[in-house]
């Protein structure tokens, strides 16, 4: 308790690198290439930082953020709409090449947003310095990445093939208009892996910022508006229930790229009215497992299962979400744990060295503290010293041992900072509970028996969508792919395959005769279409 008493910094204690001037209120919205600004209600942003003042510990406000209505919300749908022009708009109709000129355009843009943007990430969502400068950089490398997967794709399409008499180029064509929505844990980062290859790849979109997150969007906002055509890009604000309800209903999104719950996901797939035309992308919820065996290189299985289960504070879908620990190195493993876990600074976000940070998310610690409460009514202990102590938003993660299925810990996804541990002692407990579970993103196991590896890879390799060895659960490279089983996923998602989620593969075919030859060789000689092309994009 003595390191949270003193947690909360003064506002003279904070670097000036960091420092925030007065809240902002941000009202633009980005509309049919044009910044509008919002006359009505506002949100108001509150960071996971509270300040120590002569009244005690406050909680800083940020600034506030427009709370646009389903109509306001519509216009930005329709403007969509009127760019995709069901195909024929300037936007997906534009040569490939073009296309990456307009995305290439918005990077060098966004690059000069660095510092700010990562300064939003610490204030916004309570992400350490470290991390928020990594995920700046790394969006910025999958936009690169996504750059040379295009090319790669479009120089293979470049080619015709002939079958059996028929000639044909087949390429890779825009579905419509998409809605793109990320999550707060990486507003920017989880965002952009489905707005960007949505937007090179022909299609035009409606982005809506993640809950928590929504500030660090604004220096972006002229960006947006300039490195793209008028509709191509439009960003809103406000509540999901009343402005993407609308939009969903309206039956005019084509795709639905979102990343959050599978009920909240579901519900929202209910409302178009014509759902077998709505393509989806969703990353949902994951209860990965982290299965520990008997013979086991303990030292790296504590090392990943603590970085895996606390990084930014575990608020990730790819963290450790329980472990399962043979009982013949449980008592090592715990021991072990505890002093790595001893180690992690708690602190502000920029402070150096800080692994824990506090939370972003309004009733998150009230709702960690009831799980704990459960599950030490059902016979779990909190083993770590100070573990499940919290002060305004900051919540010390706390080790639960031993866990059981009567407890809500056991089933429910914590997204924080509570590490259950399962004592086990025959595998097949723990074969059941993937095989039974509701989620099937991830998983790791740590042992060296190859034989008893190889025979849980069998196993597994039909319930979740990657396997980890000796290893924590975990997105990248982004090149792999990244998807789910189960609640946990729609759709794979990759620097690659996010080229395909947002596209479609079209035919264009004729007899191969001469007179079909010589209008395919005008056609592509006189440069008389944008999807006939044999271009070849360096």
């Amino acid at each position: 308790m003595d390191r949270l008493d003193s947690l909360f910094p003064a506002a003279t204690d904070i670097p000036e690198a960091y420092r925030l001037g007065d809240p902002l209120e941000q009202r633009d919205y980005l509309v049919d290439g044009q910044l509008h600004r919002w006359e009505g209600p506002l949100a108001t942003v509150r960071s996971p930082v509270w300040l120590k003042t002569d009244d005690g510990e406050q909680q800083v406000i940020l600034g506030s953020a427009p709370l646009l209505d389903a109509d306001t919300a519509l216009t930005a749908l329709d403007a969509a709409v009127r760019a995709y022009d069901k195909g024929r708009g300037v936007w997906p109709n534009m040569r490939v090449a073009e296309r990456i000129q307009h995305v290439e355009a918005f990077l060098a843009r966004m690059r000069e947003q660095r510092a700010v943007v990562v300064k939003w990430l610490m204030w916004e969502i309570g992400k350490n310095l470290k991390d928020s400068e990594k995920e700046f950089d790394r969006t910025c490398d999958y936009i690169v990445e996504t750059i040379g997967a295009l090319k790669e794709l479009d120089r293979r399409s470049s080619r015709f093939e002939l079958e059996q008499d028929t000639l044909g180029q087949i390429r890779r064509a825009p579905l419509g208009v998409a809605l793109c929505m990320g999550p707060y844990n990486y507003p920017l980062n989880e965002t952009f892996t489905t707005l960007i290859p949505a937007l090179i790849m022909g299609n035009t979109v409606v982005f809506k910022p993640a809950k928590f997150g929504v500030l660090l969007i604004r220096p972006l906002l002229e960006a947006f508006r300039d490195s793209f055509p008028a509709g191509v890009i439009n960003v809103i604000y406000g509540r999901g229930r009343e402005t993407v309800s609308a939009l969903m209903a309206s039956g005019k999104v084509d795709v639905f790229a979102f990343i959050g719950t599978n009920k909240a996901a579901s519900d929202l797939k209910k409302l178009h009215p014509r759902p077998h035309r709505l393509r989806a992308a969703l990353g949902l919820d994951a209860k990965n497992p982290g299965i520990v065996l008997p013979e086991v290189d303990l030292d790296n299985a504590v090392n990943e299962a603590v970085t895996g289960a606390l990084s930014f504070n575990g608020q990730r879908c790819t963290a450790l979400k329980i472990l399962f620990v043979h009982e013949q190195v449980v008592d090592a493993f715990l021991d072990k744990f505890q002093r790595k876990l001893a180690d992690l600074k708690p602190g502000m976000p920029w402070d150096p060295g800080v692994s824990l940070t506090p939370l972003p998310e309004a009733g998150k610690v009230d709702y960690l503290g009831g799980l704990l409460t459960d599950a030490v009514g059902h016979g779990a202990k909190v083993i770590n010293q100070g573990g499940g102590q919290s002060r305004g938003s900051f919540f010390y993660p706390a080790l639960l041992y031993p866990v059981n299925p009567q407890m809500r810990v056991y089933h429910e996804e914590q997204f924080g900072p509570v590490i259950p541990v399962v004592p086990y002692r025959d595998l097949q407990t723990v074969i059941d509970y993937v095989l039974d579970s509701d989620f099937g993103q991830q998983l790791s196991i740590f042992g060296t028996d190859s034989a008893t590896v190889g025979r849980l890879v069998d196993t597994f390799a039909n319930q979740v969508g990657r396997i980890n060895l000796n290893a924590q659960c975990q997105r990248g490279p982004d090149t792999y792919p990244f998807n789910g089983r189960k609640n946990s996923a729609e759709g794979t998602l990759s620097v690659h395959d996010a080229l395909r989620v947002f596209s479609i593969r079209t035919l264009v075919a004729t007899k191969f005769q001469e007179a079909n030859k010589q209008l395919i060789s005008q056609i592509i000689r006189n440069r008389e279409s944008s999807f006939l092309t044999t271009d070849y994009i360096f």
